[in-house]
């Protein structure tokens, strides 16, 4: 089950949140973990026994290494703790990887293929494996107490709104939220705002530019015009933003229904003027995630060496790409990413701050769009393909462009640039602040909010084309 999907909006979220507002206040949590078991099965039912069984084994471990002070058998429950759960991630993500890597270079030296069956990828299994470590973490920093109820973490660990596709949640920004939260007719409005911005950029947006891209980069590369592969990377690098931030924007508003506040994960990411910058604004828990939990444990800024500090940054980063997908793509889109972070710190920054706001912006945008390429396609000679075809200048007129694909592109646009100019700036203050709006403003935005959520309906009824891409992550 999806959030853009009808049996969601009409059927589930209806019902659940009717269920939710009329049981008493110590079974809230209850429903909540039931209509997360009822979400995740819905389109993963052979998973969730697995999520259940080691969410609850992982709950006693952690209850264990917080009420032991021995040092050593911390140690060691931290380790299991953390063993499981990235266990469970290595198995079910990656192993299918490493087997094909193996089998294809014991095919290349003359010897037998391992036989093998394909394991299925379980939905969101990278979120909730990166929340559950943050658990267990924390706890043994002493930073956050563990929970007393085990229906509690569960809740924490397997809640919809952001199970499947984030934002990551640490446990100690929602821990006490967890028992003791506080709901108000004001946070459930802007939530109710929040969810149909999120749903109206996934489903007005991101879906539309997603078809153009697809026709594109799943069509015949070998002949591909200089034209139509910018079409294509123009329509991906929106439509992974648009599609990506929707969903985080539609968890976020569902969260603060709930009475939770979930952390930001984009800001304007385009803008920036820097991918030093672009990471403070892109996909921000999990940039935040490896910062605290693996580049500052490896020495962060402090190593003595900058050659240790480039390694650091680089190691980081190929990590984070391969946390995307297990496919070479992603670690050589993470070790791209990770090599302009470098020359950031040689040289790169200084070089942008000299050419000015708009040419530094415009160079960005760039160095992410040809990102975007390597991120979309797995094959390596498909990437070497496309990146040729992008400067080959082959320019032809392009036929197989959609009805809409320009009118949404300009919108995509101007949504995501309009925050370098005042107005701008004060309408994304308006639409996300997190303080109350007068009456007024509630009128207005609840008006516009029903006219997006109608809008949506009826593309989504209209058109079959409703693609999930984090079934990948």
């Amino acid at each position: 089950m999806i959030f853009s999907s009808i049996v969601f909006l009409l059927y589930f979220l209806p019902l659940f949140l009717l269920v939710y507002h009329v049981v008493p206040k110590q079974f809230k949590n209850l429903i909540i973990l039931l209509g997360s078991i009822i979400f995740y099965s819905w389109g993963a039912p052979q998973f969730i026994f697995i999520i259940i069984v080691s969410t609850y084994i992982d709950f006693h471990i952690v209850r264990q290494l917080y009420n032991t002070s021995a040092i050593k058998i911390r140690k060691v429950l931290l380790t299991l703790s953390i063993s499981i759960n990235l266990g469970l991630l290595a198995y079910f993500k990656y192993s299918n990887f490493f087997v094909s890597n193996l089998n294809s270079l014991l095919s290349t030296l003359g010897f037998s293929e391992m036989p093998w069956v394909e394991v299925a990828l379980p939905i969101g299994i990278s979120f909730y494996t990166f929340q559950t470590l943050t658990y267990s973490i924390d706890v043994y920093r002493k930073t956050s107490e563990p929970l007393n109820n085990v229906l509690d973490y569960m809740v924490y660990i397997m809640s919809f709104p952001q199970m499947i596709a984030g934002p990551i949640v640490r446990f100690n920004a929602i821990a006490n939220q967890i028992v003791n939260r506080v709901e108000i007719a004001d946070d459930k409005l802007i939530g109710f705002y929040r969810f149909c911005i999120g749903l109206s950029k996934k489903v007005l947006i991101a879906n539309v530019l997603a078809e153009q891209a697809d026709i594109i980069f799943d069509g015949d590369l070998i002949n591909l015009s200089t034209t139509a592969a910018w079409i294509g990377i123009f329509a991906y690098t929106f439509q992974i933003y648009f599609d990506f931030s929707g969903y985080s924007d539609m968890a976020i508003g569902l969260g603060r229904i709930l009475g939770f506040r979930f952390p930001e994960n984009f800001k304007s990411p385009y803008v920036s003027q820097s991918i030093s910058e672009f990471w403070r604004r892109w996909h921000i828990t999990l940039g935040e995630f490896m910062k605290d939990y693996l580049y500052i444990p490896l020495g962060g800024n402090r190593v003595s060496s900058k050659y240790r500090l480039f390694f650091n940054l680089w190691l980081v980063f190929i990590l984070s790409g391969l946390w995307h997908g297990s496919e070479w793509n992603f670690i050589l889109w993470g070790a791209y990413h990770g090599l302009f972070l470098i020359l950031d710190r040689i040289f790169l920054l200084r070089f942008l701050k000299k050419i000015g706001v708009v040419m530094a912006t415009l160079f960005t945008f760039f160095i992410v769009m040809i990102g975007w390429v390597i991120f979309r396609l797995d094959s390596i000679s498909d990437i070497q393909l496309y990146l040729v075809s992008l400067f080959n200048f082959d320019f032809q007129l392009e036929p197989s462009v959609i009805p809409a694909f320009w009118t949404i592109t300009i919108l995509a646009v101007i949504f995501s640039f309009c925050t370098n100019f005042k107005a701008g700036k004060d309408l994304e203050t308006f639409f996300f602040k997190t303080h109350t709006y007068h009456v007024k403003h509630h009128l207005i935005l609840t008006l516009l909010s029903v006219i997006l959520f109608i809008l949506c309906l009826s593309s989504i009824t209209s058109s079959g084309f409703n693609p999930f891409i984090y079934f990948r992550f």
